[in-house]
């Protein structure tokens, strides 16, 4: 390896960990769990409404089958669940810390309600609330690419405390 190709490998272990270092929490509610208590994975396996139509509701965890990652508890319906989840946290935890899609389009951090989602490209992406999510339904991809663009920026500030508006969650039982 050149030391130009040792240098350049470092240099991008160095910015990956600083990254890593400095990226926000995830986002959690009330309950006290990430997603409010709903299993992340399960979601990947839910019937997905077309947009502008409810989405399928999704699954309750159980307080007793949980993982921690990106600061935060996340509570799994089965103990085959957790497991994916934690071989690929990446692929399953919501985008955006589980903040909103929409809100990170526009240039902010405000929570994710776990009931108005959808998967893209293999991701999940939660809104803040039924009106948000239409507005980021009128153009997913334009509303990724500039939600992409603005998180780099938003990633380090600290979590959205906010409560989620015009809902209510209930943490896991179990």
């Amino acid at each position: 390896m050149t030391r130009f190709a040792v240098s350049l490998a470092a240099a991008i272990t160095a910015l990956t960990l600083a990254r890593a270092a400095f990226a926000g929490d995830q986002y959690v509610d009330e309950t006290g769990y990430a997603a409010s208590g709903y299993d992340v994975v399960a979601y990947f396996d839910l019937p997905q409404n077309p947009v502008g139509q409810t989405q399928t509701a999704p699954v309750p965890g159980d307080k007793t089958i949980t993982a921690d990652h990106n600061g935060a508890t996340f509570a799994f319906a089965s103990h085959e669940n957790r497991d994916r989840f934690l071989a690929d946290p990446a692929q399953y935890a919501p985008q955006y810390d589980g903040h909103c899609a929409y809100g990170v389009a526009k240039g902010g951090k405000v929570p994710g309600n776990p009931t108005l989602w959808r998967i893209v490209d293999g991701k999940l992406y939660l809104n803040i609330t039924e009106n948000v999510a239409g507005f980021w339904h009128e153009d997913i991809p334009g509303n990724l690419n500039l939600s992409e663009g603005n998180w780099p920026d938003i990633d380090p500030t600290p979590a959205s405390t906010a409560t989620i508006p015009q809902w209510s969650s209930q943490a896991p039982e179990g």
